[in-house]
């Protein structure tokens, strides 16, 4: 007999506690084998297709395309052994009324990808054996039976009592809308919508207009407002800034553009510039340890970067960027940037920054004051480079002019080094030689 395996929402690492079913791969009665990807999950990072450690045939998947799911939640189940086994296993599953499967809790639609998936025929090779995979969160299995007010509440995700608790909804007055009566998200959120008025009908113009469209704060959006309120909660920052002549600047980058090679960014050059600046300005290149009470100065510049996606800001995370030269690092961004718009970012690449670099220049902006990409310590912020009459050798003149500021946590410094790094990045823009020698 087959031995049927129950595969669970792995820990993706970062800290990350859940992940939204983006799309399955595989269906009911499929065959997969180890390690083959059986669910495409968007988490608050990225996009991660989540691969499986048994094979076998699939007897069941929980959660439909759009559901959150816990850490530790059952993702499907397989039935490991023989091939022949496991098909008569998924096909005694699959039974009940007419010839479409019984409903399980949380189970969805079939919209996985054709190519991957394999339906079964019979043979008689063996399937290999499961590898076990630990999870840190224990499954709360989820009650068969439908709400009643006495009886218990069918929720298998932590996230919708959350909200139903943080909103004081009480889920043994609501009756879900899952199979089986499983209350979802979408339950308790229209339980929080204020219902129209029986004896005079609200006008649908203004009902919605009282109302306003509600966004759940939920994936990127949901950990950005996490991270930004926390940032803002926690650091005491102040901003300064300064306008810089960049036509050297930009002179030097067309010279080294002119011969053959990679072409540099100008993002590369500002980068190359600012790790040199926190070179002789360390304490920007810190976190705060609450829990010892102490600045901690780190060693290497992981540089974070501003990328705007389809799914909203991004910064995806240069390596060691103080050992890197222009030209590697107009790789790097190209890389990172096309892998973000791309939605191909690992959870990795958004994590463990030190040092942001914001070009809000692209924007048609000139200045700004930005959130500390928290836990970080500062962030440069860079506006557009326009042409502006500017005082050149004692004569006016047009000359191609960009707002630099600094945002900093005032606990790691003060307004001496801050303004000293700021006042560096400054020459180096207006005089890139400066930067060679501090090299």
């Amino acid at each position: 007999m087959p031995q049927v395996l129950e595969f669970k929402l792995p820990d993706l690492g970062e800290g990350l506690t859940e992940a939204e079913i983006v799309r399955w791969l595989v269906a009911v009665g499929d065959v997969v084998e180890i390690d083959q990807p059986v669910v495409e999950v968007e988490t608050a990072k990225a996009m991660v297709e989540v691969p499986c450690p048994y094979g076998g045939v699939v007897t069941a998947r929980f959660g439909e395309e759009g559901t959150e799911l816990p850490v530790g939640a059952p993702l499907i189940t397989v039935a490991v052994g023989s091939v022949t086994e496991s098909a008569r296993a998924a096909e005694a599953e699959a039974e009940g009324s007419g010839n479409s499967p019984r409903p399980l809790i949380g189970y969805g639609a079939d919209h996985s990808r054709p190519a991957r998936r394999r339906r079964v025929r019979p043979v008689t090779a063996a399937v290999s054996a499961p590898v076990t995979v630990a999870v840190s969160v224990p499954v709360v299995a989820a009650p068969a039976a439908a709400p009643a007010p006495a009886g218990p509440v069918p929720v298998i995700s932590p996230l919708v009592r959350k909200l139903a608790r943080d909103n004081g909804i009480d889920l043994r007055a609501l009756r879900g809308s899952g199979p089986e009566g499983l209350i979802l998200r979408a339950d308790v959120e229209a339980a929080l919508r204020p219902a129209a008025p029986a004896a005079a009908p609200v006008p649908v113009a203004a009902a919605t207009a009282a109302q306003g469209e509600r966004i759940p704060l939920k994936g990127l959006r949901g950990a950005v407002a996490e991270k930004l309120s926390r940032s803002r909660r926690e650091i005491p920052e102040a901003t300064c800034w300064v306008d810089a002549d960049a036509t050297e600047l930009m002179a030097a980058r067309a010279a080294m553009n002119a011969v053959d090679g990679p072409k540099i960014s100008v993002l590369a050059l500002l980068a190359r510039i600012c790790t040199a600046a926190l070179a002789k300005y360390p304490e920007l290149n810190s976190t705060v340890d609450l829990a010892a009470n102490e600045i901690v100065r780190l060693p290497a510049v992981h540089l974070g970067f501003a990328a705007q996606t389809e799914r909203g800001l991004m910064v995806p995370v240069v390596r060691d960027a103080q050992t890197r030269s222009p030209e590697s690092l107009s790789a790097e961004f190209a890389r990172l940037t096309e892998l973000a718009r791309a939605g191909k970012l690992a959870p990795a690449d958004l994590t463990g920054g030190t040092f942001t670099l914001n070009n809000y220049g692209v924007f048609g902006v000139d200045g700004s004051t930005p959130i500390i990409n928290h836990p970080e310590a500062a962030m440069l912020g860079v506006g557009r480079i326009i042409p502006k009459p500017w005082v050149y050798r004692g004569e006016l003149a047009v000359r191609q002019v960009v707002q630099l500021s600094l945002t900093f946590d005032h606990r790691v410094c003060d307004g001496g080094a801050a303004g000293g790094f700021l006042r560096y990045v400054a020459d180096c823009v207006e005089n890139p030689a400066v930067l060679l020698r501090g090299l």
